[in-house]
């Protein structure tokens, strides 16, 4: 996994209680894409948490894409959250 899916990973450890996390990046999948741009991420986030299960669904993904909120302004074209 390259630095910055680990810093991704991370910085959501580091501010949500997460039991687990994985990332996938599917931003090969993008490629033909009028908006793709090769500096930016298309990731998709499987989250295993007791806490942002407890949440309602917007909710939880508000705070995961909170967390992020630089990334997703610099770095993040797309971001899929799936919290199990």
């Amino acid at each position: 996994m390259n630095d910055f899916l680990n810093s991704i990973k991370n910085k959501i450890k580091k501010n949500i209680k997460v039991e687990s996390i994985f990332i996938l990046d599917n931003s090969n999948l993008h490629k033909k894409h009028k908006s793709f741009d090769v500096k930016k991420y298309h990731l998709k986030l499987e989250i295993d948490s007791v806490y942002l299960k407890s949440l309602d669904k917007i909710k939880a993904q508000r705070e995961v894409m909170s967390a992020l909120s630089e990334e997703l302004k610099t770095k993040i074209h797309a971001l899929e959250i799936k919290i199990k």
